[in-house]
This record gives C-alpha cells, sequence and structure tokens, in this order.
C-alpha cells in the first residue's frame, strides 16, 4: 500500500494505492474518487453498538466504507474532508495509540482499533466531548483538520483553546483552567480553556469551527 497526501495544508486530499488484496476502511462520505474496479461495501463502524456509540459521542458515522483490492493490479482511491483543512497520516506500531477529537478520523488501514473512550465531564465543560475516540494497534491512519495542524511536545502542561484540539497521546491528560487571570479570561473573550497535562505530543488545528460559525452567524441576520 502506498498513499501520498496532496494539498495540503489548506485542501489536504490522500491518494492511497491498494495493491491486489489490500484494504482501507474509511469514514462514510470520505471517497472523493475511486477505481471503478474497487469492491466498495458499507458496515457498521466496529459492530452494532460500538458503531453506534462512535455515531452518538464520538461524532463518527455508524456506517464505515470499505475498499478493498480484488485485482491483479494497483488501483487508487482517494479520500478526502469536508472541511477545509489539513491531513496526517500517523503510524501505530506495537499497540501504540491516539485519542482523537470528534470527526477528526478519516481512514485506517492494518490492524488497527478504533473504539470510543470516556473523555470526563472535564472534556466536555471545556467544549470537547464527554467522549473521545481512541485508535491503536499495528497499522495506518489518517486524520484532519480545519486548518493546518500544528504538533506540540508537551512536557509540563499546555494550555489549549476551547475547538482546537485535534489529537494528542494517551498518556497526556486534559483539565479546565482559565486562560488568564479571573478579570482578563472574561474581559478578553477567552473564558476556560483546555490543559493538557503530562508528557507526550499534542495535534493543534489552526482554525475553529465554532469560531467561524461566530463570525458568520450575524451575517445572516
Amino acid at each position: 500500500m502506498k498513499a501520498v497526501i496532496e494539498g495540503n495544508p489548506s485542501f489536504s486530499h490522500v491518494h492511497i494505492d491498494l495493491e491486489p488484496g489490500e484494504t482501507v476502511i474509511a469514514e462514510s462520505g470520505a471517497m472523493q474518487s475511486m477505481a471503478a474496479e474497487l469492491n466498495m461495501k458499507a458496515k457498521s463502524n466496529g459492530g452494532f453498538f460500538p458503531g453506534l456509540a462512535k455515531k452518538i459521542f464520538g461524532g463518527e458515522s455508524f456506517f464505515v466504507n470499505e475498499f478493498k483490492n480484488s485485482g491483479v493490479r494497483p488501483m487508487r482511491v482517494t479520500i478526502a474532508q469536508d472541511v477545509p483543512g489539513e491531513i496526517r497520516e500517523l503510524n501505530l506500531r506495537d499497540g501504540s495509540a491516539i485519542c482523537l477529537q470528534r470527526g477528526a478520523w478519516l481512514a485506517s488501514a492494518g490492524d488497527v482499533k478504533l473504539k470510543t473512550v470516556w473523555a470526563g465531564f472535564v472534556s466536555w465543560f471545556i467544549g470537547e466531548g464527554l467522549i473521545k475516540l481512541k485508535a491503536s494497534g499495528n497499522g495506518t491512519i489518517w486524520y484532519g483538520a480545519y486548518g493546518g495542524i500544528i504538533e506540540r511536545k508537551v512536557e509540563g502542561e499546555l494550555k489549549v483553546d476551547d475547538g482546537h484540539l485535534v489529537a494528542y497521546e494517551p498518556s497526556l491528560k486534559l483539565k479546565v483552567a482559565l486562560a488568564g487571570g479571573l478579570i482578563a479570561s472574561i474581559t478578553s473573550g477567552e473564558g476556560f480553556v483546555s490543559k493538557v497535562v503530562g508528557t507526550g505530543t499534542v495535534y493543534i488545528q489552526t482554525r475553529s469551527l465554532k469560531g467561524l460559525a461566530s463570525w458568520l452567524n450575524p451575517k445572516f441576520r
């Protein structure tokens, strides 16, 4: 299998060339184009109840699409996301894992397990949801964001504004914090933010859909 990401960071898409017998799983609606001979079938995202949990709590579709090359030559499927932004590839090895925020996962290949994990009321309070998606195993995942993706190494603490967190390593924990002092946090409009605590890598998107909605809403009145 060979995958090439093009269009970063604004209009990303992934070309995945499947060798005979290879398979890739993608989010429902993520397929931009595919070889006519590829086999595609829809299936529940990890089974009925896990798929339902991913849809309700994890922001993913109940159904995912499986693309399989049953032919004798390489065939291409191209994956894209709904929002303009960057797509990244991450290789999971020896059972390593990554926590993904709602809607970030796009596709995966190999022995990758996706499951919903309780994120806690702290995550909900700071606008990141009660549930997070955890990908683990041995394989490759592709995930996307609205805007560009900034990769930061955390050794201690890092504050991230709500709506900007894309993914983080399970070794990191989320806490609630004020952006600054009490008065400064209120008057600046920043309010509460996510405080990422521990040692590991965090992935941050440069734009926020919440911010886009706030900018657009007055223009439709």
